[in-house]
């Protein structure tokens, strides 16, 4: 009978230790460099967009050997900073009304418009008209359980259509949380969740695989 092999032990405890080496090194990686391609491409599409419609002898470009990342996005956030503090005087909100009333009596342009200027407020502000709590919701039969948010009451014709009073609620898709179902549940039907709404967020869109961590204390809802 031979002898067993000793030395394909220390091989496949090497291999391992490689193979498990070379996996922490994505997971530590791919983060930081998702996140940098991500903003490099952003920062590229604004000066790709911005610095064409510069007139040439206005562009710092035209004056210096190098180019300079960033420079369309610096002159982007000056540009809505002087146009904000325009609006802000009288003969701003003039110009800014008169042309949305052009916008409003072209069909399909109008609806598009007023829908977007409402989710950019809404971002921007940070108002009480954003999500308010995550929760749990038996969707989309009885049973079974989705993450939702609690967007607000029902107002106007549906508060007076619907027989109890309900709450607004965003049921969204993963791993895309951007679309959704939007449905109006009885607030008792709904349980809360101590995590907050970005928590719940992370949780939608890896599907259910970064959960948030049960040390941290939970967050406070407004």
């Amino acid at each position: 009978m031979s002898e067993p092999d000793e030395s394909q032990p220390p091989k496949r405890g090497l291999w391992l230790w490689l193979r498990n080496s070379f996996l922490t090194g994505i997971v530590i990686t791919a983060p930081i460099g998702a996140t940098l391609w991500v903003v490099v491409s952003f920062v590229n599409f604004v000066d790709g967009s911005v610095l064409p419609i510069i007139p040439e002898k206005y562009n710092p470009e035209t004056y210096l050997p190098i180019e300079l990342p960033g420079l369309g996005l610096v002159i982007a956030v000056v540009g809505l900073t002087l146009l904000g503090a325009l609006t802000a005087n009288i003969f701003g909100r003039t110009l800014i009304g008169f042309g949305e009333s052009l916008l409003r009596r072209v069909p399909f342009v109008s609806n598009l418009y007023e829908a977007v200027k409402q989710i950019i407020h809404t971002i921007v502000s940070g108002s009480d008209k954003s999500f308010q709590d995550a929760v749990l919701i038996q969707y989309p039969r009885e049973g079974l359980w989705a993450v939702a948010f609690i967007t607000a009451d029902a107002k106007g014709e549906l508060q007076e259509l619907l027989p109890d009073d309900r709450v607004a609620v965003f049921v969204p898709t993963t791993p895309n949380p951007t679309s959704g179902f939007l449905l109006y549940e009885k607030r008792e039907n709904l349980k809360d969740l101590d995590m907050s709404v970005e928590d719940a967020a992370k949780l939608v869109i890896s599907a259910g695989l970064v959960y948030p961590d049960p040390d941290k204390n939970p967050s406070t809802r407004s």
